[in-house]
């Protein structure tokens, strides 16, 4: 287990950098049920610095197995609208919210795809609205990660399940820079180099983007007046906080009818608690017509049927190939490290913070400005050491913006 220090610093950067708690401020932590020791330092942390309240909603991903091997199928045809409720209040009083990631990437292997389907449709369609609040940035929110005995194991498979547990744990506190002296201004630097990096290419307004690496030969539009976010953001009152740490992307949003070609995913990903491997996908005027899985072939097309527009780009990230997670060579299963150690792309919901104006859009201007809108949202890592990508200029110029996985700016 780690030492008390090290979940101590790891509060101290959730509550202050992933968040950053306001005096009066309320918190709501959704928190995996076998971690109550860093749950309880992330309480008193928020408590320390000011917060008004701290809810903590407490989940167990057995339970969530067993409902979805022995519930009825009624009850995967309505959401809980207490939660829903509860969570609207939340932004609309300006409060933030926590999710401390801890899942087996493998949990609901064996369970019928289309009954996770199912449900991941009703509960999508039941927080479209907090999923509005999110993506334009109206409430504070973050996603943070700690081990389980499962997804240690799955990464570490050599060794026993304790020690594995403690090598996800150090691998974890290096990704997010809890192993600096201060890792809260640790934080402050990296966020502004992202910030710089958004600056060069908001300023360059690519039309297009040209992927090439094996496997990969994909052209995507960027829509006009699109706007690259990642690191820091801010929320409308002002507030800054990290949407996710750790982080090292830069990120827009694609044209949603201007993706054309073939991308080869470069790590699997988990996907409802199963994992999809060795996968491409082949696109043409924006949408997927075609493709291939080595693994999880059906979790894979139950993902691109959820709605009418899940077969459709919703977000670009740029992401040097050397970075902490990338250099670590470690596959972690798990899309908020995997993502952010490879350029990667996001079927479905594009971010409207993605375009100038965006978070006061209807849906239909959204999409009507380029921005594919949907129930999904899921990264998936397509870069490597042989990725090149360049930028296309409106006048048609060529730039290089990564050469061997890298920045060429």
């Amino acid at each position: 287990m780690p030492t008390i220090a090290q979940l101590e610093k790891y509060a101290d950067l959730i509550v202050r950098t992933a968040v950053n708690i306001q005096k009066g401020q309320e918190l709501w932590i959704n928190a995996p049920i076998h971690l109550p020791e860093l749950t309880r330092l992330v309480v008193k942390r928020a408590y320390e610095v000011g917060a008004k309240s701290v809810h903590v909603e407490w989940r167990d991903e057995q339970i969530s197995k067993l409902t979805y091997s022995l519930a009825p199928d009624e009850a995967f045809e309505t959401y809980p609208a207490w939660r829903v409720q509860g969570m609207s209040e939340l932004a609309e009083n300006g409060g933030a919210y926590l999710l401390i990631k801890s899942d087996d990437p493998d949990l609901l292997k064996g369970i019928d795809p289309k009954r996770i389907a199912d449900y991941s449709r009703v509960s999508s369609a039941a927080l479209a609205g907090w999923r509005k609040y999110t993506a334009s940035k109206r409430v504070t929110w973050s996603i943070v990660a700690a081990p389980s005995d499962n997804w240690a194991k799955l990464v570490f498979p050599e060794l026993d399940t304790a020690a594995a547990v403690e090598a996800l744990w150090q691998a974890i506190f290096a990704a997010v820079r809890v192993d600096r002296d201060d890792p809260v201004a640790a934080w402050e630097e990296h966020n502004n180099t992202l910030l710089a990096k958004r600056a060069y290419l908001d300023k360059k307004q690519y039309k297009k983007l040209h992927y090439r690496a094996p496997g990969t030969d994909l052209i995507l539009e960027l829509p006009d007046n699109h706007l690259w976010n990642g690191g820091i953001s801010k929320n409308e009152r002002g507030g800054t906080f990290n949407p996710n740490i750790p982080t090292e992307e830069v990120y827009s949003a694609p044209h949603r009818l201007g993706t054309n070609g073939v991308v080869r995913a470069t790590k699997p990903l988990s996907y409802q608690g199963n994992l999809i491997e060795n996968f491409s996908l082949t696109f043409e005027n924006g949408r997927v017509v075609d493709f291939e899985a080595e693994k999880g072939y059906d979790s894979l097309k139950e993902m691109l049927d959820l709605d009418n527009t899940s077969r459709y780009l919703g977000e670009v990230a740029l992401v040097p190939h050397r970075s902490p997670i990338s250099d670590s060579n470690i596959i972690f299963y798990n899309t908020l490290f995997d993502e952010n150690a490879s350029n990667h792309l996001a079927l479905g919901n594009a971010y409207p913070t993605c375009i100038e104006g965006g978070p006061a859009m209807s849906r239909e201007e959204l999409e009507q400005a380029g921005l594919n809108q949907s129930f999904l949202h899921v990264d998936f890592m397509v870069g490597s050491a042989e990725m090149d990508i360049d930028g296309i200029t409106k006048d048609g110029q060529i730039e290089p913006v990564f050469r061997k996985g890298n920045w060429a700016l």
